[in-house]
């Protein structure tokens, strides 16, 4: 028998039933093929963030009375592959506290296994709205019920009762997100203009990782525009991460009026953008004009921004040629050469 060298091969030989999500730059699923390509150094991770590969792992073996999770940031190099040594360390661990049997994920080592990942140097704990929304698409596709919470939420956009929306709770909004259906996708966006900027903001964290309509990024968007005519810069930014997972024409026109003005693309709204709507960069217009206004504002942490999007493996290349190409004087190439010794590296 081959002896276990990856994460990938642990839950095979381990019989466990799986589910893998992608828990850095938003919660999707992930598939198997992607982990594998990563720890076999085929692939570089395709939402790296923090320089990290962040995984959420649902899993159920034996007698586990319900799914366990692990979640995991696998350490990548500056090219966005898999950086092994401490999966490595993880793994041998791993191994020696099951007695080198995979299948004893199942068995009565449930306290040895809590205690691995306790004290565990690739463990994570992710924000509330991620683990919200993890255990909201888990259990979608595990078919496995909701929370106690999502009623209440149902109940609040269908105006079926009168109900205090500080009532909601973050998971019962989760859990609505990702099971709603037409009828309540059209009652969101009845209730967007009206919506108290608290409870967009909850929302828009949830909606950030999903698809969403036309009709609802269109309400989105407009909801954004009001809350930017009225200074609310919070608001503003809950609205461009909720329409970043959407590949809209209405959203990529939305972002790139936004960079177009001066006024708008702020340092809060370029890292809404960054962070969350990075596949509207994939554009030959709007990645250097996002690189431009990300240069000429001194509040923005232009490195860090600058390294987050050239480890994207669709942005890398794109990010590197627009700043070889940085005319000589201009704000950008003053912004990047600034960063030496960084500079060099970033353009290699």
């Amino acid at each position: 028998m081959q002896p276990i060298t990856t994460l990938t091969g642990f839950f095979e030989r381990s019989g466990a039933d799986i589910l893998l999500f992608h828990m850095g730059r938003r919660v999707t699923a992930c598939p198997r093929d992607t982990l594998a390509a990563l720890e076999s150094l085929e692939a570089p991770w395709p939402e790296p963030w923090q320089a990290q590969a962040r995984l959420g792992i649902v899993f159920q073996l034996g007698n586990m009375p319900e799914p366990a999770i692990w979640f995991l940031a696998l350490p990548l190099d500056e090219q966005g592959y898999l950086s092994p040594g401490q999966r490595d360390a993880f793994l041998q661990r791993l191994l020696e506290t099951l007695g080198r049997n995979a299948q004893n994920l199942g068995s009565g080592k449930g306290e040895e296994i809590e205690h691995l990942m306790q004290d565990n140097p690739l463990a994570f704990t992710p924000s509330t709205h991620f683990q919200a929304m993890l255990n909201a698409q888990a259990t979608q596709q595990l078919v496995l019920a909701a929370s106690q919470h999502l009623e209440l939420v149902e109940a609040y956009f269908s105006q079926q009762m009168t109900i205090d929306w500080q009532a909601l709770g973050l998971q019962g909004i989760a859990d609505f997100t990702v099971r709603m259906d037409a009828s309540q996708v059209q009652q969101l966006i009845d209730a967007l203009p009206d919506m108290p900027a608290e409870l967009l903001h909850a929302l828009a964290y949830c909606l950030e990782h999903l698809i969403l309509s036309e009709g609802l990024v269109s309400a989105l968007i407009e909801r954004g525009e009001q809350s930017s005519q009225t200074g609310d810069i919070e608001s503003l930014c809950a609205c461009i991460r909720a329409v970043g997972s959407t590949s809209s024409v209405l959203a990529a026109q939305w972002y790139s009026g936004l960079l177009e003005d001066t006024a708008a693309s702020g340092p809060d709204t370029l890292a809404a953008i960054a962070g969350r709507g990075w596949i509207h960069l994939e554009d030959g217009q709007r990645l250097p004009l996002f690189l431009e206004r990300l240069a000429e504002d001194p509040r923005t942490d232009f490195g860090a921004v600058i390294r987050d999007l050239a480890l994207i493996p669709r942005l890398r290349l794109p990010v590197i040629m627009f700043l070889k190409e940085a005319p000589n004087g201009s704000t950008l190439q003053q912004r990047l050469a600034a960063l030496a010794p960084h500079a060099a590296s970033a353009q290699d």
